[in-house]
């Protein structure tokens, strides 16, 4: 009995150390755990650990630089859109503001033109007798003198050389007190050379030529005519001032103050010296 128990404990003494042997620590069981943990990750969660990837999608996500940078850009062309609409909305302001005053410069040029058309002396009388009460004395007694035949102007080729020529000969006769002769002169130059810069210049001195003949009505007539017909002429002034001049001369001083305000207003900034210096004495002539 002794003996078995012996053989026992011998036993039992022989499986204690070896159980111990077979018994890991507790940092070998740790690490054993953690190398299994991982492998199970990799195989439930191939894209990573769920605290990385839940929520997104496969894209990067955006680092807070990238996100500022872009808001930047959108804040920009969000101002640069507002501005270019408030450049957009004042230059339509503009374009309609230019164009209200165009038409009420377009106007007002027109109500001054039919002004100047009312001022115009009267016809002449019906062939029957009958006479217009407006016509005084001066207009009565005004008989149409004979034109001369107009000289053909002399052309070289030269459109600007001939026409300063053409209009000179007019002039030197003019000069000369021949009035029939310039007056013909001058008519054959601004219809032979249209166009040329001389052509306001050759119907104002013809305008003052008849003017000085004692034709007053024609004459107002003729410098009405070249001021309407080229406003922009560099004698539209003086045919102005001459209309006003051969008004006095029908003895009709306030149509030669509408003559003589229409030229003030539309030339008063442009008007040659020797011109404006005229004008006080023959507005004050007027009555004005």
């Amino acid at each position: 009995m002794t003996r078995i128990v012996l053989l026992g404990l011998a036993a039992l003494s022989l499986t204690v150390p070896a159980a111990a042997q077979r018994q890991a620590t507790p940092e070998q069981r740790i690490d054993r755990l953690e190398r299994q943990t991982r492998q199970l990750q990799r195989q439930v969660f191939p894209k990573g650990q769920p605290v990385d990837t839940a929520g997104f999608d496969d894209a990067p996500a955006a680092s807070q630089t990238v996100v500022v940078a872009l808001s930047n850009r959108i804040d920009a062309l969000e101002r640069q859109l507002a501005e270019m609409t408030r450049l957009s909305e004042e230059n339509g302001n503009r374009v309609a503001t230019l164009e209200a005053e165009l038409a009420r410069s377009k106007a007002d040029f027109e109500t001054r033109l039919r002004k100047l058309e009312t001022s115009a002396p009267p016809e002449p009388a019906a062939a029957s007798g009958e006479t217009t009460s407006s016509i005084t004395t001066t207009e009565a007694a005004e008989e149409p003198k004979t034109v001369e035949a107009a000289p053909k102007p002399v052309k070289t080729g030269d459109f600007t050389a001939d026409g300063e020529a053409a209009y000179d000969t007019g002039y030197q006769l003019w000069v000369q007190k021949k009035y029939p002769q310039a007056i013909a002169a001058l008519r054959a130059m601004a219809s032979s050379f249209p166009g040329h810069r001389r052509v306001s210049w050759a119907n104002n001195l013809a305008g003052r030529a008849l003017l000085d003949s004692g034709q007053p009505r024609a004459a107002a007539e003729a410098l009405l005519a070249n001021y309407r017909g080229n406003p922009k002429g560099e004698r539209a002034a003086d045919s102005l001032y001459y209309l006003g001049q051969s008004l006095m001369a029908l003895k009709q001083p306030s149509q030669a103050c509408k003559a003589y305000a229409e030229l003030q207003d539309v030339f008063g900034s442009t008007m040659r010296p020797d011109l404006k210096a005229l004008l006080p004495a023959a507005k004050a002539k007027a009555g004005c």
